[in-house]
């Protein structure tokens, strides 16, 4: 069976980043519906469209085909009392940026413009002051051109229920940074990597 619109596909996979420095490695096959359902990176679904289970190749993604370019826009600093404590580096929360300025500080979680269109981001706290919290709605790998290698560990046909879903039982896809144990499994890589994050020390 190949590869091709409406088959589950499962996938072995080891992320590095353009340095070959090791992100992420799959210990389970990565799982997702094939065929434009967002499961994972449209380069990778380009690469395996038609091909057979075995079939493995080496890719490398640019920002802007994987998580994007690093957004200054999503950086918010605020004041510590108006979060709950105790409060943690990686903790997050959900807001709604706003678009008002006020002088030079960035636009406060507080502040939503009416006309804004109400997007909705998950900010991570990145670093910590006395007084100060630093908050960034950008995914960690952001900005980053990433090197996949990949291997096709299974192909199946999707059934209708995941077809009409537009995703498969048991997907896992990418999901890296997606959730709190994510951004622990990044801290060796973001500290090794030196990552250039914005501090208030």
């Amino acid at each position: 069976m190949k590869v091709k619109k409406n088959t589950v596909v499962s996938l072995i996979y080891r992320l590095t980043d353009a340095q070959d420095n090791l992100i992420e490695e799959s210990a389970e096959p990565m799982i997702y519906l094939h065929g434009d359902y967002e499961g994972t990176f449209p380069k990778i679904e380009e690469a395996l469209e038609g091909q057979e289970i075995g079939f493995e190749t080496r890719l490398q993604l640019e920002p802007a085909d994987a998580f994007g370019e690093y957004d200054a826009d999503l950086l918010r600093i605020e004041p510590r009392d108006l979060f709950p404590e105790p409060l943690e580096i990686g903790m997050q929360f959900e807001g709604i940026p706003g678009l008002d300025e006020v002088s030079d500080d960035p636009q406060s979680l507080s502040e939503v413009d009416e006309d804004e269109d109400d997007t909705l981001y998950i900010y991570t706290i990145t670093d910590l002051a006395e007084d100060r919290v630093i908050l960034d709605a950008n995914h960690p790998l952001a900005g980053l051109a990433l090197r996949f290698w990949i291997q096709v560990a299974n192909i199946r046909p999707a059934t209708n229920e995941e077809v009409s879903n537009g995703r498969a039982d048991g997907q896992t896809g990418l999901m890296i940074g997606n959730d709190e144990e994510d951004y622990e499994n990044l801290d060796d890589y973001l500290d090794s990597a030196s990552a250039n994050h914005p501090t208030l020390h």
